[in-house]
């Protein structure tokens, strides 16, 4: 029978692959872009809250505490690649979010299952730039030519087929057009978290960016739960793990509700987690409820650790709650 014996989290901004240089550069020309919410939910844009940004709270996008968060980051991938390599997996179902990376506003699951053989990822472009931050994106492509990264199939078609029986609504994907590749929810982990010997993943897809069908956490932590019962039930003996892409807060860090998930999640306090309010998790927030999702399939696992980096990137305290975990 198959068995989950570990679990992971991890946020896949582009900053994961930025230099300390580049993070102390700042990232004001792209966050002025980004859509932002408020704590209340409420649209702001980057101008509004340069002009409510305090003064006293320079020290936080400082040298010296960009250079520090940026090593704690790095120092967290580290250990989560090695977590994950320890594990000795012989498949990780990763849940992540599809950002009109594969599904456009025409048609857009609220959640897919991917149950093909394998999944490209496509060359980053040849063109040549002088922006960095395009320069980090690329480096979750692929160097020169496209990859086709292992999946499991088997794994993939059971969790599609199971899903459906208990009622949820699932858009069942075996392959990709031509011209698509994975998403960076799934690129992030290939390429940064198992870049040598990559393990058969199943992708789970959860519309967490764009109304009006984004799951409600209540739905996230019901079908983690479900994803986990199926598992259970597959007969072939393997060892399976379980990612969370994405999260916490962005693009406005707000600290105090990523240490709420973060207590809820050490306290196995599964209530809270679906008692979040949907009007806080709005744009990148909206990947918390990629964490709700995993941390119902890993209620029986113990959190070993977790880190957290309030990361502010801009004057306008812009910025991603990175956070990483491992439960066993």
């Amino acid at each position: 029978m198959a068995r989950v014996v570990a679990g992971f989290a991890a946020s896949h901004s582009t900053m994961q692959f930025s230099s300390r240089a580049n993070w102390q550069a700042m990232f004001d020309h792209v966050d002025c872009r980004a859509p932002i919410y408020d704590f209340e939910g409420k649209p702001r844009s980057f101008e509004e809250l340069l002009k409510s940004t305090p003064a006293s709270a320079s020290p936080k996008i400082s040298a010296a505490a960009q250079a520090e968060r940026h090593q704690q980051t790095m120092d967290a991938m580290d250990r989560l690649q090695s977590a994950i390599a320890a594990a000795k997996l012989d498949v990780l179902i990763i849940v992540g979010d599809d950002q009109r990376e594969i599904f456009g506003d025409e048609c857009r699951p609220a959640i897919a299952v991917y149950y093909g053989d394998s999944i490209r990822n496509a060359p980053a472009p040849a063109e040549p730039t002088n922006s960095w931050y395009l320069q980090d994106q690329r480096k979750r492509m692929e160097d020169k030519f496209e990859r086709f990264y292992p999946c499991h199939a088997g794994l993939g078609t059971h969790i599609a087929a199971g899903l459906t029986d208990q009622g949820f609504d699932i858009t069942a994907m075996k392959s990709l057009k031509e011209d698509q590749f994975e998403g960076h929810a799934y690129s992030f982990v290939h390429r940064r978290l198992m870049p040598d010997e990559p393990i058969p993943i199943v992708p789970i897809m959860l519309n967490t960016y764009y109304p009006p069908n984004q799951p409600s956490p209540t739905r996230c932590f019901d079908l983690g739960a479900a994803i986990r019962e199926l598992i259970d039930d597959f007969p072939d003996d393997l060892r399976v793990g379980i990612m969370a892409s994405g999260g916490l807060s962005h693009f406005l860090v707000n600290e105090e509700l990523d240490r709420e998930v973060i207590e809820a999640l050490q306290r196995k306090d599964h209530a809270a987690l679906k008692a979040l309010p949907v009007k806080k998790l709005l744009s990148g927030s909206s990947e918390i409820r990629n964490w709700i999702a995993a941390a119902a399939a890993l209620k029986d696992l113990k959190l070993d650790w977790i880190s957290y980096v309030p990361a502010y990137r801009s004057r306008a305290l812009t910025g991603v709650g990175l956070c990483f975990a491992h439960w066993h």
